[in-house]
């Protein structure tokens, strides 16, 4: 689609889970977007997810929703573990797509996604909030005019307490689970939106009986001298703060670097500089408008979000796992 930006954008949901309601939540406090349709492979969920939300649709499948002509876009939310057999199927019935994080498995399935993009036309988009926060874009347009000098280090942690039960998501194979796709992922994605693909990747990490990381430590490094220490873990409640620091100075994010409401700019012999950018919009809805913007602009991929990005990311994270020795069922040799 394209058109004015008066012009509502109609979104489908597939999944009926917490991330799936915060966004539709967060959808409908929008003027210009329009929750038209849900779908989930159980019609008992979607028809409850209809109702919670006052969505006209509800489908008992995902096939029934990506058939749905009227859908300029769908949102995926669906475990990282489904995400290419849900995002490519919306994509092949021609439908937009926003596609939750981690966005694949591995950078084999991201690949495929991009492909099917192309090859129909359609937009597609990881739906990486931290990229579309106004703060986060303040500091990288700081950062590349250099008010820090040449990046040294990156410096991030996410880290959740658990435990968590042998039965969860976050520790089934099946469901990509540890914490190096769900919760590594923001790390990673921090550090290569500063400095790109990395050189070199190292990790170490402690396995579940289920055989996925909970506890695990990245070292990046790049050509440029620069390094990155990042953390993510199922087991301890770390800081979940991030650092840049460079030849001229340093930049520090507080708890929940991934979606921050400020930053401090450090300088040798200046008095330090908060710096805040306020849009009026919450974190899913940032996101959100971009797929917007970038629809009604006939872009077939964001610039903030640039899929070139997700895939480079995909190849740190599946150099990682295959350090540290995750493997998830149905992936072939080269994968992970």
């Amino acid at each position: 689609m394209s058109g004015p930006e008066s012009e509502r954008v109609r979104w489908g949901i597939l999944a009926t889970g917490g991330i799936a309601a915060s966004f539709t939540a967060d959808l409908l406090d929008m003027p210009d977007a329009q929750v038209m349709a849900v779908g989930s492979r159980s019609p008992e969920a979607a028809k409850r997810f209809a109702e919670r939300f006052g969505i006209p649709r509800s489908y008992a499948s995902r096939a029934e929703l990506a058939a749905d002509d009227e859908l300029d876009v769908i949102y995926v939310a669906t475990p990282h573990a489904d995400h290419r057999a849900a995002a490519g199927l919306c994509l092949e019935a021609g439908r937009a797509v926003l596609c939750e994080k981690a966005f694949t498995l591995n950078a084999r399935e991201a690949n495929e996604l991009i492909g099917l993009a192309r090859t129909h036309d359609r937009f597609l988009m990881e739906a990486m909030w931290t990229y579309c926060d106004p703060v986060v874009r303040r500091m990288t347009g700081l950062v590349h005019d250099g008010a820090i000098g040449e990046i040294r280090a990156v410096h991030a942690d996410f880290g959740l307490q658990g435990p968590f039960d042998p039965a969860h998501r976050l520790r089934d194979p099946a469901q990509g689970g540890g914490a190096l796709l769900d919760l590594g992922v923001y790390p990673v994605s921090f550090a290569q939106l500063l400095l790109g693909e990395p050189s070199a990747v190292r990790a170490h990490a402690e396995l579940s009986p289920e055989g996925v990381d909970v506890n695990t430590g990245l070292l990046l490094g790049w050509d440029s001298g620069a390094v990155a220490l990042l953390s993510c873990s199922l087991t301890a409640d770390t800081p979940r703060t991030a650092s840049v620091t460079g030849t001229a100075g340093r930049i520090e994010f507080p708890r929940g670097f991934f979606h921050p409401d400020h930053f401090v700019l450090h300088r040798p012999g200046r008095a330090p500089e908060e710096f805040t950018a306020a849009d009026g919009l919450r974190s899913y809805q940032r996101e959100a408008a971009e797929v917007m913007r970038c629809l009604r602009a006939g872009e077939r991929e964001s610039p903030l979000v640039p899929l070139s990005g997700t895939l480079a990311v995909m190849r740190t994270l599946d150099t990682a796992r295959s350090a540290i020795g995750v493997r998830y069922p149905g992936e072939i040799p080269g994968d992970g």
